[in-house]
């Protein structure tokens, strides 16, 4: 082997490199602590880095439809407040849904919560009956009591001992969530202002973030990673709006079949399933137990029904909705989203089912485009796939 400048340097990162597996093969644990300070430090940003990411899609929805360039040509103080207001209008409207959303919910689980008291109200003497009568003859009970011998003593001491430790575990709990809540809330501030101006400097952040990857990648490298980030962009943002457009219709859907079969809390249930069906696919099932126990207080048969009638929307939703206006938006088959969907639950629970459509939807475009590249360089022609 020759010597050359080029041999050394990489000698020189394979000997660095296999330090450093070594070290964090033998101080594992220290590695792990490390690592999850640094997650904690930089949480912040990645939590406004997604924030950031959700934000963008409705804000240059705003953008592009109400401040078309051929519209703001020329006049440079609405070009420079397009991106603000854009973001102002996406803000408020979030607002103003959650708003609505807590308008209708709130009320309506009080005549829930309401319903259920009154219930337990006329259950309740049924249970006092079947307790009387189960110890209508309380002679032997009674007896068994007197011949107890008690210490009140030490059941005193033993009392005053369990609340004395208790109190000091109540306060060390209660410090240690006022703790995290307010640690959670600066954390979300922080993500919130930091996702804000992502979203209003993003034109100067990208250029920013190419200038270091051509600065330090080979060219066609560089390029390469941003065709990727593109794509990943591209699809994700589609998912994104395909999955709300999809609880959109699921809910709407909800709402609709139950007024029509007089069902109740039809507007509140109709929510709670938009809501849920953000989770793909599996996510609407949390809505039917929530929907049934409402319902069953009121109805019995009638939560029946609603079971009944959520089977069927959800066999219509999962195979004909879902698929169709999720796969499309994500340019995936309709095979392909439910084994996503499947892979990322049993991965990662509800994050994977999340985050796995988009993540498989760029792998697939990224296998598709290296087979047809060597399809072409094999000059062999071939269906799509």
């Amino acid at each position: 082997m020759e010597f050359s400048k080029e041999n050394i340097k990489k000698i020189r990162g394979l000997i660095l490199y296999t330090i450093i597996i070594l070290v964090c093969l033998w101080k594992f644990e220290m590695v792990l602590e490390v690592l999850s300070f640094i997650f904690n430090v930089l949480l912040p940003f990645i939590l406004g880095g997604a924030i950031a990411f959700i934000i963008n899609v409705p804000t240059h929805f705003f953008e592009s439809h109400f401040f078309k360039e051929e519209r703001i040509a020329g006049h440079k103080f609405i070009k420079k407040i397009a991106r603000p207001v854009s973001l102002t209008i996406t803000i408020l409207c979030a607002l103003v849904i959650v708003g609505l959303i807590l308008f209708v919910m709130i009320p309506q689980l009080g005549k829930t919560f309401s319903s259920l008291e009154s219930s337990i109200r006329e259950f309740t003497p049924r249970i006092q009956e079947r307790a009387e009568s189960m110890f209508s003859n309380g002679e032997e009970l009674t007896a068994w009591f007197d011949g107890l011998e008690l210490n009140w003593q030490r059941i005193m001491e033993a009392l005053m001992s369990f609340f004395s430790d208790s109190t000091g575990d109540i306060l060390n709990s209660t410090f240690a969530a006022a703790k995290s809540i307010i640690s959670g809330v600066a954390t979300f501030f922080i993500a919130f202002a930091f996702a804000c101006y992502i979203v209003l400097q993003k034109e100067r952040l990208n250029v920013q973030v190419k200038k270091v990857l051509f600065a330090f990648v080979s060219k066609g490298r560089a390029e390469a990673t941003l065709e990727v980030c593109s794509l990943t962009y591209k699809i994700f943002s589609g998912f994104l709006t395909g999955q709300c457009v999809e609880a959109i219709i699921l809910g709407v859907m909800f709402v609709i079949s139950m007024y029509l079969f007089q069902m109740p809390y039809a507007l509140l249930i109709g929510i709670i399933v938009a809501f849920t069906a953000l989770i793909p696919i599996f996510g609407s099932f949390i809505a039917c137990v929530v929907g049934a126990f409402m319902i069953f207080i009121v109805n019995p048969a009638q939560a029946f029904a609603f079971i009944v009638l959520f089977l069927i929307l959800q066999q219509l939703e999962g195979n004909l909705i879902y698929p169709h206006v999720v796969g499309n938006s994500v340019g995936l088959p309709s095979i392909w989203v439910l084994a996503a969907v499947s892979l990322g639950g049993k991965l990662m629970g509800i994050t994977g089912m999340l985050i796995f459509i988009p993540i498989v939807s760029v792998v697939y475009a990224l296998f598709r485009e290296v087979v047809h590249l060597k399809l072409k360089k094999n000059k062999i022609t071939f269906w799509k796939i």
